[in-house]
């Protein structure tokens, strides 16, 4: 009876191990599927993440594409401006260049015409031609040198024989006014055209300025060569008269001084007058 009984208890306690072994290992198998489960979801989170990770690198690596070609438009634009404005600078420059060029050919013109006003006016020393036939009018001539062309040429209206008559009693001041007009555009005193002549405070008619002509060539040309003196030069053969016959002549050189616009003075410099000029020849504008 005994012995029933320890055995009934030893198989009693046998399947109650088994039993418990089994739902151990039942438990166990349970944890791991758990486990298994629980670890499933971390995974395929981390897959998730690891591809939004990958997505978020892949618009990061795009957006600098992106950011690339705005930066390039933009500079493109900054570039077209600076290439308008520098056309448009350049146009301006071009317009401003030729403008100058303009104003400096239209100076360089009025220079060169000045200057060849200048030319043919008179310096401070001049050479002076008193001449006219015998039977005929007083000319004077002023030339800068003894080859240029005559800067002043009058013809006055007292004959050639009483001038030299004065001249023969002494000093000769000759004096030649002329009218201003205000209206008129201020000229040369050397250019005006009709002069009152006064001969040592005696008025002596009028003076008129003369352009040069052939016949004024030619004498101007014969005595040339003198720088000082007086004579009389050959006549072409014909019966004298106020426009033919031989032809009396003085020559000298002048100083000219400038007192204005319209006053004007040549005296003839004569190194045997002690200082005094034999003849004085004034320009006067009132």
């Amino acid at each position: 009876m005994k012995t029933i009984m320890a055995k009934s208890f030893q198989d009693l306690s046998s399947k109650r191990q088994f039993h418990w072994t089994a739902k151990v290992s039942n438990e166990e198998q349970e944890q791991e599927e758990v486990t298994s489960k629980d670890s499933s979801p971390k995974h395929s989170s981390n897959r998730n993440e690891e591809g939004k990770t990958e997505n978020i690198k892949v618009h990061s690596f795009k957006n600098p594409e992106v950011s690339n070609t705005k930066s390039s438009t933009l500079n493109t634009i900054h570039e077209n401006k600076a290439e308008d404005k520098q056309e448009s600078s350049s146009a301006t420059r071009r317009k401003l260049q030729t403008i100058a060029v303009a104003r400096l050919k239209s100076v360089l013109t009025a220079f060169g015409r000045n200057r060849s006003n200048f030319q043919q006016g008179l310096g401070t020393r001049v050479v002076g031609t008193l001449f006219g036939h015998r039977r005929g009018h007083v000319h004077f001539a002023f030339q800068k040198d003894s080859t240029s062309q005559p800067a002043f040429l009058v013809e006055l209206a007292t004959p050639i024989s009483g001038l030299v008559r004065e001249m023969a009693s002494g000093l000769v001041r000759i004096a030649l006014e002329c009218d201003k007009e205000e209206e008129k555009k201020a000229s040369r005193l050397i250019d005006e055209p009709v002069w009152r002549t006064y001969c040592n405070g005696k008025k002596c008619g009028f003076a008129t300025r003369r352009e040069i002509g052939a016949k004024e060539v030619q004498i101007l040309k014969a005595v040339e060569p003198i720088s000082m003196g007086a004579g009389v030069l050959p006549g072409n053969g014909e019966e004298e008269s106020a426009d033919s016959g031989e032809i009396m002549y003085m020559r000298a050189k002048f100083e000219r001084v400038v007192g204005s616009r319209d006053s004007e003075a040549f005296y003839m410099m004569n190194p045997d007058s002690n200082g005094a000029p034999e003849l004085s020849i004034y320009l006067l504008r009132v």
